[in-house]
């Protein structure tokens, strides 16, 4: 038999205390090599390590109280982590961007901000920090790196990502300047592994608590694990669970994932 593939997963969990059992769950269950987490909402010193090192995984994070808050867990030591961008510029979305090396390959766990309201100050804002993670990449990596960037990134790209194109496409996660930007993003090298394997739409990774969006299958696509040109060319699968979303008091995104050749 071959190696067991590297797996990447990532998961904004809408608060890691609410959903703590949930995600260790679904660690037992799937056992991928890194969990990428967005939104956990609680500062760094009691955020639950604890609980994730008895399955076998090391945790980095990168939180504040209540809101925002990123992590990356790991089932081997996580080494030169970094929190925030590294341009000299203060944080003000919050922490939204955390990277770790995990068995050589650098990865990323990013929570891109929503904007709010199209022509705000904080749609301005979510257009800057991806301007920002592109020269963040640009200056860290070249073509030939390996390395991967995941999270929650509050935009679907293409009308097959989104349930009612017409009516999102005023709204800020489906707007033409967001998806523009995402696009300007990873024109440093990433490419979006689950559309390496899936052509099909009606496949979501996020759906409103609200007008009963799941069972409808109202949703978006705006849970990515993108890789680079080099990493990309090892990946073997991608795919969204749906379950978990379907559980009682879920998330209201769902996990996201993508196998690679080691």
């Amino acid at each position: 038999m071959g190696e067991r593939p590297f797996t990447i997963a990532s998961w904004n969990v809408n608060s890691i205390r609410a959903r703590q059992e949930a995600v260790l769950d679904w660690l037992r269950q799937h056992r991928p090599d890194v969990l990428c987490l967005q939104e956990t909402k609680v500062p760094d010193d009691i955020f639950p390590a604890d609980a994730f090192r008895d399955l076998g995984y090391e945790v980095s994070t990168y939180g504040q109280k209540g809101y925002n808050g990123v992590a990356i867990a790991a089932n081997v030591a996580l080494t030169d982590v970094a929190r925030g961008f590294g341009d000299g510029e203060s944080d003000e979305e919050g922490a939204r961007l955390i990277a770790a090396t995990v068995d050589g390959l650098r990865i990323y766990s990013a929570y891109i901000p929503n904007g709010k309201v199209v022509s705000s100050p904080a749609y301005a804002g979510k257009l800057r920090w991806l301007e920002r993670l592109r020269a963040e990449l640009e200056h860290r990596h070249t073509a030939e790196d390996a390395f991967a960037v995941c999270g929650d990134f509050n935009i679907a790209v293409e009308d097959r990502d989104v349930h009612d194109p017409w009516f999102w496409k005023a709204q800020v996660l489906f707007h033409p300047t967001s998806r523009e930007a995402l696009r300007q993003l990873c024109t440093v090298g990433l490419v979006d592994t689950f559309r390496m394997h899936h052509e099909e739409g009606e496949m979501y990774s996020w759906w409103d608590y609200r007008a009963g969006a799941f069972r409808k299958n109202w949703g978006l696509r705006i849970d990515y694990v993108f890789a680079s040109r080099a990493l990309s060319a090892r990946c073997e699968a991608a795919w969204i669970d749906r379950e978990p979303r379907g559980r009682p008091n879920p998330s209201d995104h769902t996990p996201v994932a993508a196998s690679f050749r080691r």
